[in-house]
């Protein structure tokens, strides 16, 4: 048999070994992955870079809340929840679920009730903004207020911003024609003391009073 003859496929001239093939490509793969990860860096915090300016992220909110005018600068993620607990300190507006699935952190937009903690406080420009701190006066509180106490409407008391605010909306909205429809109507708020027949009876006591 001949040199030629006795090369195999593998150590033939020209011929690449496949364990040699694969490992070639991994540090191919491997410097352009590390080029890439370079220049996304010098991108993010070059001087040439493409980090997002403040005035991408932020907005500017003008809002009436409790009647008073407000002017803030938030960040485009910021809830309503959050502006009004930590910008504004009106603290009456419970932090819950965070998920807009208890109720606890119910405000009114316009006379509308929304869960505070799903919406975004750039959408509130120019609106008004009514939360717990607003309904009494500095002599008498709001009648469903007076109505809870009466009724023994709350027992740890967490969940009763929440509830006070969207019963006045229920009772806006003439939702109140009996208990069966109070309780639907209020369904989006949970006490987790189950102190709903007080609930109920403090809304229908000031429906039928006329507040």
């Amino acid at each position: 048999m001949t040199t030629d003859e006795s090369l195999t496929e593998e150590t033939a001239p020209g011929h690449v070994k496949r364990r040699t093939f694969v490992a070639g490509s991994l540090a191919v793969g491997g410097a352009v992955a590390g080029m890439s990860l370079l220049q996304g860096c010098s991108n993010d915090g070059g001087d040439g870079g493409t980090e997002a300016s403040p005035s991408d992220t932020q907005g500017m909110v003008r809002v009436r809340i409790n009647g008073e005018e407000h002017e803030l600068t938030v960040d485009n993620r910021t809830s309503l929840l959050d502006m009004l607990r930590e910008r504004v300190g009106l603290t009456g507006t419970k932090k819950g679920c965070d998920q807009g699935a208890c109720g606890a952190c119910t405000v009114l937009v316009n006379e509308q009730r929304v869960v505070s903690c799903l919406t975004l406080a750039v959408m509130t420009d120019d609106t008004d903004v009514s939360t717990i701190e607003g309904l009494a006066t500095d002599t008498e509180l709001h009648p469903l207020q007076q109505a809870f106490i009466d009724e023994d409407g709350f027992q740890c008391g967490f969940c009763t911003p929440g509830q006070i605010m969207s019963g006045v909306a229920c009772i806006r909205e003439g939702h109140t024609s009996s208990p069966e429809e109070i309780r639907e109507w209020m369904s989006g708020n949970i006490c987790r003391c189950g102190a709903y027949n007080h609930i109920v009876a403090a809304i229908s006591r000031t429906a039928s009073a006329g507040a």
